[in-house]
């Protein structure tokens, strides 16, 4: 009895060894039909242009490649190592205000209250007074409330 249970044992393993089907293929991966080649060729640098007044770009190729720079963080067209900040940029004459993003004109704080001296922003308990500006209740600490009375 033992001998066949052995043998049953090792008939099953064979067939389960065997129609297992392990084959190892390489996988195929599905190409496009596309035929054409990368390109090598870098980018036409669309910075060209932007430099200040006096020709010095914000931020610059750290070898020194030409043709390279520009107004913002990139990399370098010619040796694609990364743009470094151009201190130097900033210590030149502004030229155009119109043209430089970073001048703003300060926009006008409106007052506290306006002619009739309703405040912008008052307390919802009530306090007495008020802000300008979104806040905290200087009586109570709790946050104020935009007024709608103010614009009217």
């Amino acid at each position: 009895m033992k001998f066949s249970t052995s043998i049953v044992l090792i008939l099953i393993l064979g067939l389960v060894l065997a129609c297992s089907n392990n084959e190892k293929k390489p996988a195929t991966v599905q190409q496009p039909a596309d035929n054409t080649a990368p390109s090598l060729t870098p980018p036409p640098n669309i910075n060209s242009g932007t430099a200040a007044a006096g020709g010095v770009m914000h931020y610059t190729c750290p070898n020194n490649c030409a043709g390279s720079g520009g107004d913002a963080a990139g990399n370098c067209p010619v040796c694609g190592t990364a743009y470094v900040h151009n201190a130097a940029y900033h210590n030149q004459p502004a030229g155009d205000a119109g043209n430089n993003p970073m001048i703003q004109v300060p926009q006008q704080e409106s007052p506290a209250q306006n002619a009739a001296g309703i405040y912008h922003y008052t307390c919802p308990s009530g306090c007495a007074g008020g802000s300008g500006t979104a806040g905290t209740c200087p009586q109570c600490g709790g946050t104020l409330a935009h007024n709608q009375a103010y614009h009217q």
